[in-house]
């Protein structure tokens, strides 16, 4: 049986937000393990954040995956993925959610969307580069 790179692209995304909700469900950063999330990503996966974000930057390798969800751990007490559209599913895939998150240092809530772009290589995420509308939003939420 064959598999097309569209079938195979959005398995693997549809299983890394599952992967990522059980992460943070079982405690996140320094309680839950990385371990279940990994195989979604490719060890040298490469992400992209705004550098005007909290968490901006980029986060190479599982290692700097592990640090960049502990700094959005760190950033915001919920974040949850309230819809979520894939609206191209390739090797070069894109994703749209609208995001619902509260702030851990202000308290503020904040509901934006961000649209991903992912490459998946071999069965893995090998780049994320996600972008958001409102940069300044999402600072001034985070910013007591």
């Amino acid at each position: 049986m064959t598999h097309s790179p569209t079938t195979d692209s959005r398995a693997v995304l549809t299983a890394m937000y599952t992967a990522e909700a059980g992460y943070l469900a079982a405690g996140g950063p320094g309680t839950a393990s990385f371990d279940l999330l990994a195989p979604c990503f490719a060890p040298d996966v490469v992400l992209h954040q705004a550098a005007a974000l909290p968490y901006g930057g980029v986060w190479r390798g599982h290692r700097g995956m592990e640090r960049f969800f502990r700094a959005m751990s760190d950033t915001w007490a919920e974040f949850e993925l309230v819809a979520q559209d894939f609206l191209a599913t390739g090797e070069t895939s894109v994703v749209r959610t609208i995001v619902r998150a509260r702030s851990r240092a202000t308290g503020r809530e904040l509901t934006f969307p961000i649209l991903q772009t992912l490459i998946v290589r071999d069965g893995r995420i090998t780049e994320v580069r996600p972008f958001y509308w409102d940069t300044d939003a999402v600072v001034r939420a985070c910013t007591p």
